[in-house]
């Protein structure tokens, strides 16, 4: 048994050295995130979310491609300098059928932009030019 338990060591910790060396590497960054896509999941965060001045809200479907195309360019934004004033915010509409059936959501994904709480802009599809512009638009 001991035997085969020195084999066994023996054959493992020669496969080890000759794996290859992997070195992970983390990407550290000296400037911290500035903001974050915001994910709201009631009707109470969201009403809370639109007392900022300006807010663009993602409705979005987990199932939806398109949906999950654009999701990256939408955080790339959030995190952009000249878009701290704005609140970016997600909501997936299967969690919240009231509301996007309140505010006349009828595909996915859409954005909309509100004003001291008040909707004033609004694109659907994942257009990524049309979407850099509205949040140019309505920049602060």
């Amino acid at each position: 048994m001991a035997a085969a338990r020195s084999l066994l060591s023996a054959t493992v910790l020669g496969r080890m050295a000759r794996a290859p060396s992997v070195t992970m590497a983390r990407q550290f960054h000296a400037t911290s995130r500035r903001q974050v896509v915001h994910h709201i999941k009631s009707q109470a965060e969201f009403a809370e979310a639109l007392k900022e001045s300006t807010v663009i809200v993602d409705f979005f479907a987990t199932w939806c491609g398109p949906c999950k195309a654009i999701s990256p360019f939408l955080t790339k934004m959030s995190d952009e300098a000249q878009n701290q004033g704005i609140k970016f915010l997600k909501l997936d509409v299967d969690e919240l059928p009231e509301l996007t059936a309140e505010l006349g959501v009828r595909a996915m994904p859409t954005f909309m932009v509100f004003q001291n709480g008040k909707k004033v802009d609004e694109m659907m599809g994942a257009h990524i030019p049309g979407l850099q512009n509205m949040v140019e638009k309505h920049r602060p």
